[in-house]
């Protein structure tokens, strides 16, 4: 996430800056012909406070730098999140029955080791169904859960051939991809409806896995090093909500969205935050007047963090920053605590942060990723 070679080069330069002050201090204090115990004059008085100030800065950046460079010093243990969505099973209204604008959204967070192997993995569904109308009304849902979440509710034991549940399903996926590389997750065996064909694997899982495979392989290549040490549980959070959804007015599109927020963190020991990732996804589908689907339904949807600059918050953000920038320093504010203490940072109204330590650098609202950091630590194994 940090840059660590621009800050550590940055501190050289400093220290050159400093350096060269320092030898032309010398220079002059050798041709003077004023006593050594005469008082400073101006100019080099402000020359020592330039140096002083110079000092300070290079110190502080490799505090900094070093801070960087132990996060994922000891065992190189990396942490990765990806979204993988579809909106292909929204179907309109029929037969007096309301449409289903429906986003499923597979996530998928894994810690890899140095070799890039994987040595943990967490694996949900966010299967987002909202309503709407022939009318072009959307109807409005309060209770969003993923399939993790539903658990025995979700009703796959009876029809999955092993009398299995979707959740036991991916518990089972989540071990077999364990000591695995993105590449072997890629080759893992399947037949013409992704169903796996691996004696070992389908004897644990019927489902599909065509998207959970690529959510892993993605997980994989998004990993980084910000600070998951070995033994760390990871835990993934997220939650959903359609505040965003409107009805079609005249020639006006509807649109149902689904928006979700996603946090994968990893603990340690004593229940605090050694890492954290945070993503989102708005997925949106639009309707006219008469309850037709006026979305491409094949598009897929792109996370926060895929569209990057794309996303369009910098000039709107008041302190000049993207999204995923603020993103960024939100993970780095949860590091280091408990989940009494991310649930208590400070919002106002909006859920914006008030701590002024966070509020120069993040001004999205915060409540939603602080409610997704505490489930993921709930979640945490």
């Amino acid at each position: 996430m940090k840059r660590k070679a621009g800050m550590i080069a940055a501190s050289f330069m400093v220290m050159a800056l400093a350096a060269g002050c320092g030898q032309k201090e010398a220079q002059a204090s050798a041709t003077t012909a004023e006593p050594t115990t005469a008082a400073p004059t101006t100019e080099a008085a402000t020359t020592a406070a330039e140096t002083t100030k110079a000092e300070e800065t290079t110190k502080a950046q490799e505090t900094t730098a070093a801070k960087e460079e132990s996060k994922g010093a000891e065992g190189g243990y990396k942490t990765g999140l990806a979204i993988v969505s579809s909106m292909a099973s929204s179907k309109e209204p029929a037969d007096g029955k309301d449409g289903t604008a429906q986003v499923d959204s597979v996530a998928v967070a894994v810690v890899v080791d140095e070799d890039g192997k994987i040595v943990n993995c967490y694996i949900d569904t966010a299967q987002n169904k909202m309503g709407f109308t022939a009318e072009g009304k959307a109807v409005i849902k309060e209770d969003f859960q993923t399939k993790k979440e539903l658990g025995e509710k979700y009703g796959m034991k009876a029809a999955s051939g092993i009398g299995k549940e979707w959740d036991e399903q991916a518990a089972a996926l989540e071990e077999y991809v364990i000591g695995k590389t993105a590449e072997e997750v890629a080759g893992i065996a399947v037949d013409d409806t992704t169903k796996p064909t691996d004696v070992d694997l389908v004897a644990g899982v019927t489902i599909k896995i065509g998207q959970y495979k690529e959510a892993i392989v993605e997980a994989v290549q998004n990993a980084e090093a910000v600070g998951t040490q070995p033994g760390d549980k990871l835990g993934l959070g997220i939650i959903t909500d359609m505040h965003k959804s409107k009805d079609a007015e005249g020639d006006k599109e509807g649109q149902c969205q689904a928006y979700s927020t996603y946090v994968a963190v990893t603990t340690d020991k004593d229940g605090k935050i050694t890492a954290a990732v945070i993503d989102a996804t708005q997925g949106t589908v639009k309707f006219d007047a008469s309850g037709k689907i006026t979305s491409d339904l094949t598009s897929g949807v792109k996370t926060k963090r895929q569209l990057g600059e794309d996303y369009g918050m910098r000039k709107a953000s008041g302190i000049g920053r993207e999204w995923f920038e603020q993103a960024g320093d939100m993970e780095d504010y949860l590091v280091g605590k408990t989940s009494g203490e991310v649930t208590g940072i400070a919002v106002d109204g909006d859920g914006k942060a008030t701590d002024p330590d966070l509020l120069t650098s993040v001004t999205i609202s915060v409540d939603g990723y602080q409610t997704a950091a505490v489930k993921a630590m709930e979640n945490a194994k």
